[in-house]
Parts: structure tokens; sequence; C-alpha cells
């Protein structure tokens, strides 16, 4: 574990374009794995939990191959192909993967698979997932019923409808990749939009995926073919960069080549909200359509004169990822900032209500935790001091954007847990720091 420290900046300037999406990065190693003829991708994210899908689809008899300027290629085994693994598959610290890979793995008839992960993913469930799988016919076998490791029993599926519990494009994606070798179709009912990774490249591939309102429907596929794929830049890795340009005094920093997916920005709309100064197209709600690909933009940030304001439960789904930013934001606004209907944070890899709320009060922050979400009384900054990540990559991210402006700069213990999503971010920011 490494210490960093951020000293405060006089101002940030300059571009920075940040790394490859690491929701689609999962993704495409999933599905590149389960088509039936080669795909290439480009700019394929470098980090730890993006390795582990990498690694999971090879243990399932895919074969990845390198190629030139960072491609590579992924030979699948088709939808019902993958073989069963000599021990564990390890998802590492990937979430993610732990969620989607069963969609996949539930369809192999007469086959068993067991996941297991490090020690934060041991604490995060799978029941949510399990539950709709298991009604599709497939048998999922979770310690204590809910938490990994867990075994992944392959069946012949069923086509359902399924309400989900709770906005999520984990559970929603593990569902519509099982319906692609379900009997029927399948039915996905969100209760307010979640990120749409999965039904873009899902219809890239051919398959016949629909959506009407908050219902997304996906017919079986006899197999699955992808054109090459070039990933777009992360809205959520490049939002510390935002974060920190909008607070740390003169600064202005252009973000390059990131997407604008409306399912992605979510974060980006409540910081404009907020006063922030961030100019760029930003993809409007497509409605029904379902677009093959993310849009890709730039973004110009300007230091800004912020104001609190409340984020409902509605938009937590397309900002999940961000909202510690929002909390640090509020630091620095007029006034107080509210979040509700953020339950969901509980379930990362830490608890990022209580990690976040207790890292910035350590900082000099006017911050209390709710059972759903965190209020903040702005105060003008952070005094500054030590955070500790906690192994979770965006609270120490986190902690480096709060030194950057704070008073008397941060000490951020674990800034190695960046590297499971961003392995460049201390290299980028410091190319900013004038």
């Amino acid at each position: 574990m490494t210490t960093a420290r951020f000293a405060p900046a006089g101002r940030l300037e300059g571009e920075l374009r940040p790394p490859a999406d690491k929701s689609i990065s999962h993704r495409a190693a999933i599905l590149g794995a389960m088509a039936d003829t080669p795909v290439t991708v480009r700019n394929y994210l470098v980090a730890a939990d993006t390795t582990s899908s990498l690694n999971a689809v090879r243990a399932l008899g895919a074969t990845v191959t390198n190629g030139a300027k960072g491609e590579l290629t992924i030979a699948g085994v088709g939808p019902r192909g993958a073989r069963t693994p000599d021990g564990p598959i390890d998802v590492g610290n990937a979430g993610t993967l732990m969620r989607l890979l069963p969609g996949w793995l539930a369809a192999q008839e007469g086959r068993a698979f067991v996941l297991d992960g490090d020690e934060s993913i041991r604490r995060r469930p799978v029941d949510r997932i399990a539950a709709p799988l298991n009604a599709m016919g497939a048998g999922i076998d979770a310690r204590d019923g809910r938490l990994p490791p867990f075994t992944v029993t392959g069946a012949r599926l069923r086509g359902i409808e399924y309400a989900l519990p709770v906005a999520s494009a984990q559970i929603k994606s593990a569902v519509a990749i099982a319906a692609l070798n379900a009997e029927g179709e399948t039915a996905i009912v969100e209760p307010a939009p979640s990120r749409d990774h999965t039904e873009r490249m899902l219809a890239a591939a051919g398959v016949a995926v629909r959506r009407d309102g908050l219902r997304v429907t996906i017919e079986p596929a006899a197999g699955i073919e992808l054109d090459a794929l070039t990933l777009p830049g992360d809205p959520s890795s490049a939002a510390f960069a935002i974060a920190a340009a909008l607070i740390v005094p003169g600064s202005r920093v252009t973000i390059r080549g990131t997407s604008t997916n409306w399912t992605r920005t979510g974060f980006v709309r409540i910081a404009q909200r907020m006063g922030g100064r961030i100019d760029g197209e930003l993809e409007p709600d497509p409605g029904e359509a379902i677009p093959h690909a993310d849009p890709v933009g730039d973004l110009e940030v300007a230091a800004s004169d912020l104001r609190g304001t409340v984020v409902e439960a509605e938009e937590v789904p397309l900002a999940i990822d961000e909202l510690p930013l929002v909390a640090l934001l509020g630091c620095f606004a007029e006034g107080e900032t509210v979040v509700r209907g953020a339950q969901e944070l509980r379930f990362k890899e830490t608890d990022r209500i209580a990690t976040v709320v207790d890292g910035l009060r350590g900082l000099g922050a006017d911050i209390e935790a709710t059972d759903d979400g965190f209020v903040v009384r702005g105060t003008g900054g952070l005094r500054g001091g030590t955070i500790a990540s906690r192994g979770d990559h965006r609270l120490a991210m986190l902690g480096a954007v709060a030194g950057l402006a704070s008073r008397e700069g941060v000490d951020v213990d674990g800034m190695d847990a960046a590297a499971v999503s961003y392995p460049q971010f201390e290299a980028d920011i410091a190319k900013l720091v004038k």
C-alpha cells in the first residue's frame, strides 16, 4: 500500500484524455467471448479490473491476442461453448465482471462454474442477480445465500419478465445476456434509467432488443457477431479532473474523447446545476431508439462559484460512481448539498456513504451520513489532512482531488488502489497542475 501527497495546486490547466471506459471494456470482453467470429477491440482499458475480465474469458476458452497500437482480438467460443475451468474463476476486485459473467454461464447446460475474488468482492452481494437467473432456470448457490464465492450451474433457460428491485445496469445486463440463450423473449422493467451499454452492444451485434420507456425486451439469438469496437474515454474517470478544475481557483481544463452517453453524464448535469462551467455537447435521451455505440466528445471545464443542490433518487443511477465527487463539490459550494436514494453506495468496493463521509470529515468537511446518502454544508473549502482509500479506487482519487483544492494538502494512504480503473491517474493529474 502506497501513500501519496497531493499539495494545494495553484491552478489546473491543459488537456486530459481519460482512459478507456471500464464498463464498456468489461462488456466487450464478455460479449467478444460469446461471439461466433473474432472481435477486434481498440482502446480496451488496461487496468486491474478489466484485466480480470480478459483472464476470466481466457479461463472459459476464449483466446485473447494483443495486436499493434493497443488493439486486441478476442476469438470467442460462441454463446454456449464456455468450457469448465480447472478451478474458480477469479474476478479480482471487479464487481461488474462478477455480476455480468453469470448471465452467460447460466446458459451452459450441465456445467458448473465457481466465481470468487478478493476480500472486497467477498463482501459484495450477488442475490440480486441470483433471483432472476434462478427464475430463468439456472442454479446460483452463494455463501450465506448472497455472498461470493458462489457457484453458477448452467441450465436450459426460459425467458421471463423481470422487474428490477433497483435501477442497476449490472442486474439488467446479467439478465439481458442470459436472455440471448433463453427460450422465448425476456422483458426487463427498470424503476429508473441506468447505463445502457449492454443494450447498445447487443443492438450492434444484430440482437433484437427493444426499448419502450423503462421496459427493455430481448429476443433470443442463435449467435452474435460484433464488428470492430473502438471504446470511448470513461466519463467516470474524467469526472475527477472535471471536479478538480471546478474547485481549484483559476483552472481551465479540456477533457478530450470522453463518452457523452446520456446514461453516463449525470454527474456533469448535476455539476452544471450547481453552477459549474462545463461546456460541451451531451447526448440527449434517445427515447426508444437504441444507438449502436456511445457518442464521443470534448468538454471545456473552468473554475466556478458553486451552489448547493439536491440530488434525488431518480438521478442516482446515472451518477452512481461520481456521487462521492458531488459530496466534494458540496464542500466548496454555497449552501447545502443533499444526496438521497443512494443506498446502492453501501454495496460498492466499500460502503461509500460511510467511507466518503468519514474521509471528507477528516479533511475538515461539514458532512453527515443518512441512511440513503449524505448532507454536506458548504464551508468554502477543506483544511486537508489524511484520507485512507481502504482499497477503494474512487476514494483514493477523491482524496487526491481534495488535496489539490485544500488549504494544507492531503496524504492519501493506499493510493495504489487507483490502478483498479485508472493506472495513469497521478501522472495525468500532475501534467495539469501549474
